[in-house]
């Protein structure tokens, strides 16, 4: 029997040696062979059976809608997609910086540029932050993990920012760990409790968001797992609901009356209300102005969440660089613009992102999808290259349990410091001293039509001072 196993081992491995070495000397004819027979059949067959037809088909519907419409085909049900809308919004790049070069000249690279921000002044307790970013509403449980949320809330405590609850619920030792806490009042049952509204340092009564527009939904037990349903008040086969409006048969005066209450409660904190960007905006903020709110959030076209029917995220809204201009011309317009302080989000990436959107009329910058990928950094390796990089950040994400907290909270601070060191060093190659002294007067754009809609110089002509 010893001697016949050796002998089938003896075969197997010269068998395998010969495989090998006719792949090592016939690889090139191998190449050939099936290259030759490839060719062949796309050379030959009829359109109609070729699988060149698919190239076409790929570029005339495009390879996200053919998956996402195969999606659709499988479940019959709503699509829900992460991350926003893909398509491609009017965005920030075609605006520049104008330099100081020979008078005003640049300021010295060790000369200190203040990015201090005051939200909501007018408020009995304003909301003061040593840097203009914050970071955006993820609500923990309905998107982000445990883990994830307590690294954002250090993070933002480390660099004297503040950090939005968003419409999950809240964690005790997220209160704890954060600096500025924004509480998202949003159309739920949860995180209503009056302790916790008063640990905060704002409300955020939340009306809409770019992704979602005002809409509510249903998450079932089985995507809402964990602690977090305990939190949130949950029995072990309740849906999570997030409803449409606050009160039945709603009005203006109800939410007036409930911004009234919350400033009451609070002892005089900025009471503010968030928005997704749409064609009526102007509307929309006398409204908002009528409701008596200290700040306004607005979420540009291109802004995302955990996961949003297409139809809202592409085909509803208005883009983030449309959307705060019109808002601060409107809030100076109504002689506002210095008491109600104005948060925009949506489709910002980058230090240069976060400074155009300031110098158009923002007092701050909501920080969402950009922090999610920063919080994570290299921790996201755990997921790939078989799963997306958000399953390591999802509560219900497959890696979450991998995430480890203080390795979150350095990336996120890192990466909140480097963009703020950025901007100061735009500030100062502009001769600026402070963030308050940067306005649309310090930006050309090289589109036209942009610098035309945004009253800002058109870099092709010689430059003149705009109103």
């Amino acid at each position: 029997m010893a001697n016949f196993l050796y002998y089938v081992s003896f075969v197997m491995i010269s068998l395998l040696f010969v495989l090998i070495l006719f792949i090592l000397i016939g690889w090139r004819w191998i190449m050939k062979r099936m290259v030759k027979q490839m060719g062949k059949i796309i050379l030959t067959d009829s359109y109609q059976e070729n699988i060149i037809e698919l190239l076409p088909g790929l570029r005339h519907m495009g390879i996200q809608n053919i998956l996402e419409n195969s999606l659709r085909t499988e479940t019959g049900d709503v699509l829900h997609r992460p991350l926003g809308s893909s398509k491609k919004w009017p965005n920030l790049d075609m605006l520049t910086f104008i330099p100081a070069q020979t008078s005003p000249f640049p300021l010295d690279g060790e000369e200190e540029v203040d990015v201090a921000v005051t939200i909501g002044p007018k408020a009995k307790k304003p909301m003061k932050i040593k840097i203009p970013l914050i970071i955006s509403g993820m609500a923990y449980g309905v998107a982000l993990s445990e883990e994830v949320r307590l690294s954002l809330a250090g993070a933002a405590k480390n660099v004297g920012t503040a950090i939005n609850s968003g419409e999950g619920g809240v964690l005790p030792e997220e209160l704890d760990t954060a600096g500025k806490y924004i509480l998202q009042f949003a159309k739920t049952e949860w995180s209503k409790e009056e302790k916790l509204l008063k640990r905060a340092d704002m409300i955020e009564v939340k009306l809409g968001q770019g992704a979602l527009l005002g809409t509510g939904g249903k998450i079932s037990p089985e995507n809402l797992t964990g602690r977090a349903r305990k939190i949130m008040g949950l029995k072990e086969d309740e849906d999570a609901v997030i409803y449409d409006n606050f009160y039945e048969d709603q009005t203006l005066d109800d939410l007036k009356e409930l911004v009234d209450e919350l400033r009451t409660l609070t002892g005089g904190i900025p009471i503010g209300a968030k928005i997704g960007a749409g064609g009526k905006i102007e509307e929309d903020i006398d409204h908002l102005i009528y409701m008596g709110v200290d700040y306004i959030a607005i979420d540009g076209g291109q802004a995302a969440t955990h996961g949003a029917p297409p139809i809202l995220s592409d085909d509803f809204g208005i883009p983030t660089l449309h959307a705060v201009f019109r808002a601060a011309n409107h809030l100076k317009k109504r002689k506002v613009k210095e008491q109600i302080s104005l948060i925009v989000s949506g489709g910002l990436f980058v230090p240069g992102h976060f400074l155009k959107i300031l110098a158009l009329g923002a007092d701050a910058v909501y920080l969402g999808s950009t922090i999610l990928f920063t919080v994570a950094h290299s921790q996201s390796l755990n997921a790939l290259p078989f799963e997306p990089p958000t399953q390591v950040v999802w509560n219900e994400g497959k890696f979450k349990n991998q995430f480890k907290i203080d390795e979150g909270t350095q990336s996120a601070e890192k990466f909140l410091t480097a963009s703020i060191e950025e901007m100061k060093m735009a500030l100062r190659a502009m001769g600026k001293r402070s963030l308050k002294e940067l306005s649309k007067k310090d930006l050309v754009s090289y589109d036209e039509l942009t610098a035309k809609m945004l009253s800002v110089p058109f870099s092709f002509e010689a430059w003149k001072d705009t109103k």
